[in-house]
């Protein structure tokens, strides 16, 4: 997430109260989590296994709990809870504010689109022309839909990412500031669910169409093209490139990559990176011919064991 106009590290460390090293003036443009870090942003690490990743990110400033060393070109805000500190800037910048209206009076909509009764559409969410919003469907804040787009009834876009610390005394919510991103020219079914980024963007790209009942997890990038069958689910911050087809209850682990063009069927589980323009099946999913091989395989077993009982007693 981007702030509205960069602020000075001293601003930043007034707002979490912490300790700061670096020059007072030194900019920060936005705030990211470790893995979708760039150049001006803030991130925060909280446990020593993690802290060589942290300094050495593309983050230039990195709030942390520990007095170490400050990279060059870059600078640190000291605190006993980054997670904490991390976790007011995101409410500070984009937290929850409820809308005066069904649909906002920031939102902005475009010629021809038609939002049908009943449809709750956020604050500051932007949608393209002539797209068809069905009842019930709900987007949620600062979400940006292209031209031509359809969202079929009960929907929900936007949502907060499901994104936990665990600690001895339960679980504390990472609040999420990113949004969702979709496409022209997508059709998402009906009873799906897209959350948003933790603090990036979940994108879904330009010709994608969803079943009903797909999920689809924060700052997760979805391809051109793609097809998702219904009742499959994505997990979080996974690449499906372009023309994936994903047939019925399929699973994807997060932190994975789909290549270009594979086709993953239906009842399938994957658990690791899929190599494009081939076809797979199983839990977990690898190629489907050596899949059915194995199938056929373990088919002759009970006949195999039986032929050998059969002549170990003769």
């Amino acid at each position: 997430m981007k702030f509205p106009a960069p602020y000075k590290l001293e601003e930043i460390a007034k707002l979490i109260n912490a300790e700061y090293e670096g020059k007072p003036d030194f900019l920060v443009t936005g705030i990211n989590e470790i893995h979708m870090v760039e150049p001006g942003d803030l991130t925060f690490v909280d446990h020593p296994k993690y802290y060589k990743k942290a300094l050495n990110s593309k983050a230039t400033t990195i709030i942390i709990n520990a007095k170490v060393e400050c990279p060059e070109n870059k600078a640190l805000l000291f605190c006993d809870d980054p997670f904490e500190a991390y976790v007011s800037l995101a409410r500070k910048f984009r937290g929850f504010k409820p809308s005066p209206a069904v649909i906002s009076p920031s939102a902005v909509i475009g010629e021809g689109t038609v939002v049908q009764p009943g449809a709750f559409v956020g604050n500051n969410v932007k949608i393209g022309t002539n797209c068809i919003i069905h009842a019930n469907v709900s987007i949620y804040d600062y979400t940006e839909i292209g031209n031509n787009v359809i969202i079929h009834s009960n929907s929900v876009i936007g949502a907060d990412a499901y994104y936990f610390q665990r600690k001895p005394e339960g679980y504390r919510k990472m609040e999420s500031c990113g949004r969702v991103i979709i496409s022209d020219n997508v059709e998402i079914g009906a009873l799906c669910a897209i959350d948003k980024g933790v603090s990036g963007d979940t994108t879904i790209g330009k010709g994608t169409k969803f079943d009903n009942q797909v999920q689809i997890g924060h700052d997760t990038h979805i391809g051109q093209n793609c097809l998702i069958g219904s009742q499959s689910s994505v997990a979080g911050v996974t690449v499906i490139e372009d023309d994936v087809i994903i047939w019925a209850k399929v699973s994807v682990n997060k932190d994975l990559v789909v290549g270009k063009g594979a086709v993953i069927l239906a009842t399938s589980g994957v658990d690791k990176n899929l190599e494009g323009n081939k076809v797979y099946f199983g839990i977990p999913a690898y190629e489907a011919r050596k899949k059915w091989k194995e199938i056929a395989y373990t088919r002759q077993l009970p006949a195999f064991f039986e032929n050998a009982n059969r002549n170990s007693a003769e």
